[in-house]
């Protein structure tokens, strides 16, 4: 019964049409995780004042991106919801002492687009939980905390977001899909799976000081508080990168695995 934490970085809402090293590890990956009673997506974004989880029966497809090929906008991910879970989100997160809202909502791209290579028959139910908008690194490690008794009650959480998502310099200089990283976002990246890989959580939290080059790759931290969340829900587990590449020179497209789950390349 007792479920892993995976967190995936999901990068752009192409990632399901461009031929890449990350798109071909989530379908493998997928295949391994077997039949979860249910996947609670932890992604940046959907953010609220409040933690907030979906109570959508049969959760629709959100279509949160603009200027992207036709073919994407006709996607779905017509997996049902889980309100029977959502109510046990709510209790676990009041049991911690946090406040929880309900909402019913679709899923946004940055659950979809993993779920829809991971999980093609979209046969698994989901759900979301929020992050915090500007909520520090250590809400989310307490909300992953709050949220690690699901895992025994059969619930693979999922967290969605980027080692690196400096898009400013995306827009800029417009890179290849193959272009070759920088040091500055490698070296980045692999200071976090050095922390990660290390049960580290004191640098993983204080890693806009410690990281190198980790404001300029998080502008923003969005993309970077569901790996808090892993963190926290992870519950002594020790994380392992299991997939390391790039797209666009700058996405670090790292996943992470925290619990018992096949090695994948």
């Amino acid at each position: 019964m007792r479920q892993p934490v995976i967190f995936v970085s999901h990068g752009s809402p192409t990632l399901v049409l461009d031929n890449t090293p990350a798109r071909d590890f989530m379908r493998q990956f997928g295949r391994t995780l077997g039949r979860p009673r249910a996947i609670l997506v932890v992604s940046a974004h959907w953010e609220t004042a409040i933690p907030t989880v979906s109570t959508s029966a049969r959760p629709e497809t959100i279509y949160d991106f603009g200027g992207f090929p036709p073919q994407l906008y006709r996607m779905t991910h017509p997996a049902h919801g889980a309100p029977d879970v959502a109510e046990e989100v709510v209790e676990a997160l009041e049991s911690a002492g946090l406040p929880i809202e309900r909402a019913a909502r679709g899923l946004d791209h940055g659950a979809w687009i993993p779920l829809k290579l991971m999980n093609p028959e979209a046969d698994i139910p989901v759900l979301q939980l929020s992050i915090i908008h500007g909520g520090t690194p250590e809400q989310h490690l307490a909300l992953g905390r709050a949220i690690a008794p699901l895992r025994d009650k059969g619930v693979l959480i999922l967290a969605s977001g980027s080692i690196t998502h400096d898009l400013m310099s995306f827009f800029r200089g417009r890179p290849n899909l193959d272009d070759p990283a920088p040091d500055w976002v490698t070296e980045f990246g692999d200071w976090a799976a050095e922390r990660v890989e290390a049960g580290d959580v004191a640098a993983l939290l204080d890693y806009r000081a410690q990281g190198p080059h980790a404001a300029r790759n998080h502008p923003t931290e969005d993309h970077f508080l569901p790996l808090h969340v892993a963190l926290g829900a992870a519950e002594g587990d020790t994380g392992r990168r299991i997939h390391r590449s790039h797209a666009y020179a700058i996405l670090q497209m790292d996943a992470y695995a925290f619990g018992e789950t096949p090695k994948a390349a």
